[in-house]
């Protein structure tokens, strides 16, 4: 991307980025196409192959319930009784990339969809069928959709997403960066969860001079 820009380093089941969702849509809703957003697949969990414990059940609800309890956001925990359930977060990460390459615009609001759905509305988004359908619900034809799902450049492409996470010194999610400045540098706004107002300010005033970086 030319010009001032965020990248976005996310996961659709990460549940601190379900959390950060609606700073997210304020950035959008306030900057528009002043301020465009890339968004970068982090790999939470990419490739989880063994079912979920119930220990670890009761670990992830309470760590959700922190997250509920400083976003507002409604969390359904039901989809981790699904039998078998794998917390594999590669599926949906490729999904994101798949709405990515189609139209990068509506990436970031797949990514909010796919959360709500995982989250709010208790949807494996682990099994590609589901996330046909949201990406339906979003204009996308679910047939193309689903053609491209397995394909091994699509999975390609999203693991190379991992690797430029990585790469960046990326350590947590939501991770959200600014730049180019004007020495062509770019600059953490937020590590992790973050207030909405303070997000913005931060943004208002890397936009507005140099000396009022992201930090």
């Amino acid at each position: 991307m030319d010009g001032p820009h965020l990248i976005y380093f996310a996961d659709p089941m990460c549940s601190w980025c379900y959390g950060f969702s609606p700073v997210m849509t304020d950035i959008r809703r306030t900057f528009g196409r002043a301020l465009p957003i890339r968004v970068v697949m982090g790999g939470l969990r990419p490739g989880t192959e063994q079912p979920m414990t119930e220990a670890a059940k009761t670990e992830i609800k309470g760590h959700w319930g922190h997250v509920a309890e400083a976003s507002g956001l409604p969390f359904d925990g039901a989809v981790l009784d699904i039998p078998g359930f794998r917390y594999d977060t590669d599926p949906a990460a490729r999904a994101v990339v798949r709405v990515r390459r189609e139209d990068p615009e509506l990436a970031l609001a797949f990514l909010g969809r796919a959360q709500r759905a995982f989250y709010a509305e208790a949807r494996d988004v682990t099994q590609a069928e589901v996330l046909a359908d949201l990406a339906a619900e979003l204009g996308l034809e679910r047939e193309a959709f689903l053609a491209d799902f397995d394909s091994d450049d699509l999975k390609h492409e999203t693991w190379r997403d991992y690797g430029v996470s990585q790469r960046a010194g990326v350590t947590g999610f939501p991770t959200l960066v600014a730049g180019p400045s004007a020495e062509g540098t770019y600059g953490v706004v937020t590590r992790g969860y973050r207030a909405r107002d303070e997000v913005l300010a931060l943004l208002h005033g890397w936009l507005q001079g140099p000396a009022a970086g992201a930090a």
